[in-house]
């Protein structure tokens, strides 16, 4: 009672929250009559819904507790994630939404092991099969990072133990995702995008008041135990953070839960829109919250765990009044939410319509995805009570995943009529193996496991295109 009375601002809010996410389910559920309904929206969602929806599936607790916090550590150098994020934001609505929207409504595939089944010729369902366990096990990952960074706020701000918030957060999002579908996630990530702005803007003006201002910058800077923030290797060698970063945002060019929503568009002119409204809203909300680690070395000392630095601010009512820091919990809760409904729902799609259907095809397809979600999101849950690792480790070695293995699939199958199933599944292979190995014995201290990783990716696909026969001579037009 003591803590309601305290914070009634974010008791209100999280109910009035709460409320909105099931009406949106319910609303979903209306909308979801059959697999093409539930996964993509039936195809007819505009631009800007669908571009807000992109930023705030992108922008989670990895950007407001794991990237936020990582400044921390990595200084003024890691702002290079933040522009490379921008970048590929806009690389992707340019490079791959217009082609990939209508490729995969020409072909009626509902998820990426569908649509590249269908591009590398029909029949190769190993490497249907193959695709959906790597977007199973990053899914996986990605959804265990979530509940670490939900578990962590949670814990901090309402005080309740490590365990208990995981499940509350679990609760949350099973219930409106398994109900309403893509047609929920997106009505959600509107508003959920809309708060990630106001908290993000929030959160950067609230601590560069309480640090005095933008003259901190220069202040650190001469410290002599914070100057070496202002340096090119900063907290590590800069090539290995231009990794870390490259492999947090290509797969923005490739990650099922960003290019999902793609499928979903329903014109040329939807794709138009929806590019300035992505690529807007994640430049404001990126660009906000990753100087915030830096400003924290005025405030906070000795911090171990990065992921740890956002929670202890907002707690602390010397930086954020208890009414703002009520509002900036409920802006992250919709962070994580925004995400895990779409990994859900990508994870639990792909379960059924590229595992449990080529196995033992249902007449029961939206109860089996939805048992999908319940049990995808339960195992993550489960395993985020000791995650095996931080936020920011977690999610970049899960979009490392998905760029080493698609990649080269997604760009070159889009733009060059070559390629093939068999070269597809070894460039996987090739990509996953180095990528191991480079991890477990390269010289990760001068140039990060991603960069070999996608480059015999990509070069085993180019070979395998040019020796053998194209599967599809004429892609779609």
């Amino acid at each position: 009672m003591a803590w309601l009375f305290d914070h009634w601002v974010a008791g209100v809010l999280l109910v009035v929250y709460t409320a909105v996410l099931l009406h949106h389910a319910r609303i979903g559920a209306r909308h979801s009559h059959d697999v093409t309904e539930y996964y993509v929206g039936g195809r007819s969602l505009g631009g800007v819904v669908v571009g807000i929806s992109f930023f705030a599936t992108f922008a989670s607790t990895n950007s407001y507790i794991g990237h936020a916090g990582k400044g921390y550590e990595y200084g003024v150098p890691w702002m290079t994630m933040a522009v490379l994020i921008v970048v590929f934001t806009w690389l992707s609505w340019t490079m791959v939404a217009p082609k990939l929207r209508r490729f995969t409504s020409h072909w009626d595939a509902l998820t990426l092991p569908d649509y590249l089944e269908n591009r590398f010729g029909a029949g190769h369902r190993w490497l249907r099969m193959a695709a959906a366990l790597v977007i199973l096990l990053s899914s996986l990952l990605y959804l265990i990072a979530i509940f670490k960074g939900a578990g962590n706020l949670f814990e901090r701000f309402l005080t309740i133990p490590y365990e208990q918030a995981v499940g509350l957060t679990l609760v949350i999002v099973v219930l409106y995702t398994s109900i309403g579908g893509f047609v929920s996630v997106v009505r959600t990530d509107v508003v959920q995008g809309i708060l990630m702005i106001l908290g993000s803007t929030t959160i950067f003006f609230f601590v560069l008041k309480a640090v005095g201002g933008f003259g901190t910058f220069a202040d650190l800077a001469r410290a002599p135990d914070t100057g070496h923030l202002f340096t090119l290797n900063a907290g590590l060698p800069f090539v290995v953070l231009l990794g870390i970063a490259l492999s947090g945002s290509l797969k923005l060019l490739v990650d099922p839960r960003q290019i999902s929503r793609f499928y979903a568009l329903k014109d040329e002119r939807s794709v138009k829109v929806g590019v300035w409204v992505a690529v807007g809203g994640i430049a404001l909300i990126q660009l906000c919250l990753f100087p915030v680690g830096i400003l924290a070395r005025g405030l906070l000392d000795g911090v171990q765990d990065t992921d740890l630095v956002i929670p202890t601010l907002i707690s602390d009512v010397a930086v954020f009044p208890i009414w703002i820091a009520d509002f900036l919990v409920v802006a992250m809760v919709a962070a994580a939410m925004s995400s895990m409904d779409s990994v859900l729902l990508v994870a639990a799609s792909v379960l059924y319509k590229d595992v449990v259907e080529m196995l033992h095809p249902t007449a029961r397809p939206l109860t089996w995805t939805r048992i999908g979600v319940v049990g995808c999101s339960l195992i993550a849950a489960l395993i985020a009570l000791n995650p095996p690792g931080g936020i920011v480790e977690i999610t970049i070695f899960s979009g490392s995943l998905y760029a080493v293995c698609f990649l080269p699939a997604i760009l070159f199958g889009l733009h060059w009529h070559r390629g093939t199933a068999e070269g597809v599944l070894a460039s996987m292979a090739v990509g996953v193996l180095i990528l191991l190995a480079w991890m477990l014995a390269g010289p990760k201290a001068l140039v990060h496991e991603v960069f070999p990783a996608l480059a015999g990716s990509c070069l085993v696909y180019c070979l395998f295109a040019l020796r053998q026969k194209p599967a599809i001579d004429r892609l779609p037009r």
